[in-house]
């Protein structure tokens, strides 16, 4: 079986000194080998094609038959990442929350700890009859928060 530590080593020395950055890698018992990479400015294939070459110079197939496939973290994919999270501030994002809360409103401020979350809601101000639409931060632990994503907005 392929050491998973060994292409992870192999793909964070192609990736020193680039923009981009590992979202996920897998090596299945059967040496399927899946790499995902990001960055801010969005994943070229000729990059893609630039680090399969390289981990292929690096293994062996004579020693171990792989399937390799290198690609992008993709699109409207939940992100895997603190990293995913930091290159979306200020734009709209969709949050699934612990308690199975959905939450989409502008990504306002990403730390290790957690998230603000700019939503339109409700809000009942005081002397008025009715609650008005106002935006609202809502602050969330990263505990609290089961997975986000970017919305792909066509406007």
């Amino acid at each position: 079986m392929i050491d998973k530590a060994k292409v992870q080593a192999l793909v964070e020395q192609w990736l020193d000194g680039k923009e981009y950055f590992m979202t996920d890698l897998t090596v299945t018992p059967d040496d399927c080998i899946t790499v995902e990479i990001d960055q801010a400015e969005g994943v070229w294939i000729e990059d893609c094609v630039q680090l399969s070459r390289f981990i292929e110079e690096h293994l062996s197939r004579d020693e171990e038959d792989y399937e390799l496939e290198v690609g992008s973290a993709g699109l409207g994919q939940p992100f895997k990442v603190l990293r995913q999270w930091q290159n979306h501030v200020g734009k709209q994002v969709e949050v699934i929350t612990a308690d199975s809360r959905k939450l989409k409103g502008t990504l306002r401020k990403v730390t290790p700890d957690g998230i603000t979350l700019t939503v339109r809601q409700k809000v009942q101000l005081e002397g008025k009859k009715r609650p008005t639409m106002q935006d609202v931060d809502i602050q969330l632990p990263m505990s609290e928060v089961r997975s986000g994503r970017y919305i792909i907005d066509f406007k």
